[in-house]
């Protein structure tokens, strides 16, 4: 893969962090961001004695949505050190410092590991069953198609990965063509 357009990143970071065209009034970040805080948190907590505001649930949400991003982008079979490493500053920019560049890197080995020994429908299932809400569900959907424009767009594959995803999340057709519909045109100005 080439290396991917330094303007193409910046928009795809800035749409992470920014919520949903869906999102209620008011809300001022992306679920990742705000998940992320919970997870970035999380790393602290062997050195913390007290009780702690972390939130797992929030932290699995984390992991559930950079998983469904990794999936989508080795479903080309094409995951080189460039797109990897392109994927790994994408999510980190993303989480505005919330999680360390230690945490992301140990996550994406972990998450690599994991589908080697699980298969991609196992590791959608464990997605699915880490999303709980209808909002978090189309949040996955639009991570991942986020990130799979890093690497020029969404190949069909890809496409078919988000089409397991929606359908084991329980969404219907529609809602993973709006995802795209709108990554696309989010992306385009």
């Amino acid at each position: 893969m080439p290396t991917p357009d330094s303007s193409l990143i910046t928009r795809v970071v800035r749409q992470l962090s920014a919520p949903p065209t869906y999102a209620e009034a008011g809300v001022r970040r992306s679920i990742l961001a705000a998940a992320a805080s919970s997870y970035g948190f999380h790393a602290d907590l062997d050195e913390l004695t007290q009780p702690t505001g972390f939130d797992p649930e929030a932290a699995q949400l984390f992991e559930a949505l950079v998983e469904s991003a990794f999936l989508v982008a080795k479903a080309d079979g094409h995951f080189d050190d460039t797109e990897r490493a392109a994927f790994h500053q994408v999510v980190l920019a993303a989480c505005g410092g919330l999680v360390a560049d230690r945490q992301i890197a140990a996550l994406l080995a972990d998450l690599a590991d994991l589908l080697q020994e699980d298969g991609l429908e196992h590791r959608i299932e464990m997605i699915a069953r880490a999303v709980g809400k209808p909002e978090h569900a189309r949040e996955v959907l639009r991570v991942a198609a986020l990130l799979a424009h890093v690497s020029g767009g969404v190949s069909e594959p890809e496409v078919q990965v988000l089409q397991r995803l929606a359908q084991r999340m329980g969404l219907e057709q529609p809602a993973l063509n709006q995802a795209l519909s709108e990554v696309k045109q989010a992306l385009s100005r």
